[in-house]
């Protein structure tokens, strides 16, 4: 898998993350899998590493209970999240263009492997009229599998939304600009879009 966080830049989003309060290492690695809708998953030893490198530079706190340690942001990390705030706007551009690739694979994925599946079922719909046993996938199996696609490209809608979204939530906020307007409108729109999506899936 190609290098997804340049020099510096996974350091600076494990900042971010701890922001919203403090988190055990593997809520943040949960975290980045989520950020990144599954695509990208890093491993305890790249996470870790760098919340000790945090911890020994006075950004992180670190609580130990039993078996778990809480990492938390200290008033130096907040400081530091606060002056880059714009390398963090520019940063989020990067993932959610790189979100938007790896959905764009996805579905292409998808759609091939559903062009293989109706392959298969014409060439079992042709040996069923040779009289042949009929292989391959029933019709419920064809349901099922439709249904799968459409539900990872719905999921891929709903990814991009979220990132081009919060791509320019996060450099309004960088330059100061976020309004209660603002926040206003998100949250009666998204209510609002909530409601009708529920509204076909009942």
């Amino acid at each position: 898998m190609a290098q997804v966080f340049a020099h510096g830049q996974l350091r600076l989003y494990l900042l971010s993350l701890l922001e919203g309060g403090p988190r055990h290492g593997y809520e943040l690695i949960t975290a980045l899998q989520d950020r990144f809708g599954g695509t990208y998953r890093p491993s305890a030893g790249t996470v870790y590493p760098r919340l000790a490198r945090l911890e020994e530079e006075g950004l992180v706190r670190r609580t130990d209970e039993g078996r778990k340690a809480t990492y938390a942001l200290t008033d130096a990390g907040l400081a530091e999240l606060q002056e880059r705030r714009s390398d963090l706007a520019f940063l989020e551009e990067g993932i959610a263009e790189t979100v938007r690739e790896r959905a764009e694979q996805l579905r292409d994925d998808v759609r091939g492997s559903m062009r293989g599946l109706r392959a298969d079922l014409a060439a079992a719909a042709q040996q069923a009229r040779a009289g042949a046993v009929p292989r391959g996938p029933s019709p419920a199996d064809e349901a099922r599998h439709a249904s799968h696609v459409r539900r990872m490209e719905a999921e891929a809608l709903l990814q991009r939304f979220r990132d081009e979204v919060r791509a320019d939530l996060r450099r309004t906020d960088a330059a100061g600009r976020l309004s209660q307007l603002t926040l206003d409108t998100v949250r009666t729109v998204l209510d609002s879009a909530l409601g009708a999506v529920r509204g076909t899936l009942r």
